[in-house]
């Protein structure tokens, strides 16, 4: 016995040990099953070998301090330097840094535009779900940086400069010219005060200089998200419309940008990520797409961005849910371990049903992904089934955290736990990129203008049909539900919600053991469960579920 765990009064025991040097991707059953569905040529490229070696990176106890750590102090504003004069520097803790440099050198910013086509962005996808497990805040500028990349190749001139830069795989945190670095950050800063998700509502001006693509804007934006970044996508208005441009921090003549930080937002969660408030001042800015046409250009960013939403939720909920398991796998309760107690089993392996569901959903999307590189019918699907998982993903994120905590008790509670930190994450992705409203409007949009994507959804779920007679049946009811005379917008989160089922049902069919899907089928379809986790039918094999869920 050491002489730290005796105190005068009482001995510490039935405590669990911290939960550290493990493998992420090895234990998640779910996860690697679907990397190699996804990624079939992953041994050929070595990706496989790749993800592991990020898994285990992700659970060496130095890189969870650092996550902490990267929390426990948020970005500092330094808007004037020691003379006086204005810099517009935020500065970061090294923990930060370390996270940022971990993730662009592993590739989840470039690996999808330098790698095999066909599971680039499967492999992203599996790099961003470890990393948001660890710290999720840098996942930010790491996902605009490289969800930008489809957006600058509308303009080639400009996209021949920063692309390679996003590629190098390099993290150079210097606020010098991109000219002077190996690697470069993007991020994004779409909207204003007075509109929010309503771009078309922004004032602010875009004025041309000379006759080139070179302009200079003024005007502000209420959310500018990592504000170190190189270089911003933005938007503007023309007299030909609203339209997109590319804003460095520094001019072509190696001058500071005039884009002025006003301050930092205090938020929720999310502490060691800047965001900002910002104004231009006649800032110098690069065209990007045709002039009048910027919704549609920065959409292709938005359209990759909203992948990582669609993920980040899913790892959030599974560092929560492999903490409650670690828990009460080492906590003895009533002479029993608590993993063993008929209710815990019971929230446990519901909470996994959801965790499974959405991992297999947001690596099918991931696929879909790699596929529309060369596959329209693909493209138009993954616009879609993104947009569903996305909305679906994180509206069942917050609550989940929360009973995974419950099942930690206090413990779980207080700040010394990840479980507080997630907890505070858990609304974010919802909000960002589109909330839940703004998701399933153009989820109506896209039905609208493509009735492809429509018949595509139904048919990518036709595998499934006649293995479950929930499913059949929940399938039968949304195909009938589209063709009755309704208010769309009314009914519109409704129809989502039952899309996003069916279509985590009909994977969780296809690819899950008989007994995930079942149980997922019976109580998301077939009004089995309850209105709280742990209300699972009784024949479901919970040790099974819980087993497969976390091989720890």
């Amino acid at each position: 016995m050491s002489e730290r765990n005796v105190f005068f009064t009482h001995e510490v025991s039935n405590q669990p040990p911290a939960l550290e040097n493990y493998n992420l991707f090895k234990t998640d059953t779910a996860l690697s099953q679907a990397f190699n569905r996804y990624a079939p040529k992953a041994a050929e490229n070595a990706a496989e070998n790749h993800v592991q070696k990020y898994g285990a990176l992700m659970g060496l106890p130095y890189t969870i301090e650092q996550g902490r750590l990267a929390n426990e102090h948020p970005p500092i504003f330094k808007p004037f330097d020691r003379f006086g004069e204005r810099i517009n520097e935020v500065e970061f803790h090294p923990a930060y840094h370390h996270m940022m440099k971990t993730g662009l050198e592993n590739g989840m910013a470039a690996l999808p535009w330098t790698k095999d086509k066909e599971s680039a962005h499967t492999v992203h996808a599996a790099l961003e779900y470890l990393h948001t497990q660890a710290e999720p805040g840098t996942c930010c500028p790491l996902t605009m940086t490289y969800a930008v990349v489809p957006a600058l190749r509308h303009q080639p001139d400009i996209a021949d400069k920063w692309v390679p830069k996003i590629l190098a795989r390099q993290y150079d945190p210097q606020n010098i010219p991109m000219t002077e670095k190996k690697g470069v950050t993007i991020g994004m800063a779409m909207t204003e005060l007075q509109g929010g998700s309503d771009v078309r509502a922004n004032s602010t001006t875009a004025t041309q200089v000379g006759s080139g693509n070179e302009y200079e804007l003024l005007g502000h934006k209420w959310f500018c998200s990592a504000p170190m970044c190189d270089a911003f996508l933005t938007l503007a208005y023309t007299d030909a419309g609203l339209t997109c441009f590319l804003v460095p921090r520094w001019t072509p003549d190696g001058e500071r940008n005039s884009i002025q930080i006003q301050r930092l937002k205090e938020k929720l969660g999310n502490k060691s990520n800047a965001s900002s408030e910002i104004e231009y001042h006649n800032s110098f800015a690069q065209r990007i797409g045709e002039d009048g046409n910027g919704i549609k250009t920065i959409l292709d960013m938005v359209h990759h961005t909203r992948l990582d939403c669609a993920i980040a939720p899913i790892g959030l909920m599974r560092q929560a849910l492999v903490q409650a398991i670690h828990f009460a796998r080492h906590r003895n309760v009533f002479q029993k371990k608590l993993v063993d107690q008929p209710m815990m089993q019971s929230v446990l392996a519901d909470l996994a049903l959801e965790v499974e569901a959405g991992t297999i959903c947001f690596m099918y999307m991931a696929h879909k992904f790699d596929q529309a590189e060369k596959d329209t019918d693909a493209k138009i699907f993954a616009r879609l089934g993104v947009a569903l998982a996305k909305y679906w993903h994180n509206k069942r994120c917050p609550n989940f955290i929360y009973e995974a905590m419950e099942c930690m008790g206090g413990a779980g509670y207080v700040e010394e736990n990840i479980l507080p930190r997630l907890y505070r994450e858990a609304p974010l992705n919802s909000i960002w990129e589109g909330s839940g409203n703004v998701i399933c409007l153009d989820i109506l949009r896209t039905l609208n203008k493509e009735p492809r994507a429509l018949e595509l959804y139904f048919a990518e779920l036709a595998p499934a049909k006649g293995s479950n007679q929930y499913f059949d049946r929940a399938l039968e009811d949304l195909q009938e539900s589209f063709g009755q005379t309704r208010d769309p917008q009314l009914h519109a989160r409704a129809t989502v919600e039952n899309m996003a089922l069916c279509m985590q049902a009909a994977l969780l069919i296809q690819h899950a053991p008989a007994e995930i899907s079942d149980a997922f089928c019976a109580t998301r379809l077939g009004g089995l469960g309850g209105r709280c986790y742990g209300t699972l039918p009784t024949n479901t094999n919970l040790k099974f579920i819980i087993e497969r869920c976390y091989a720890g």
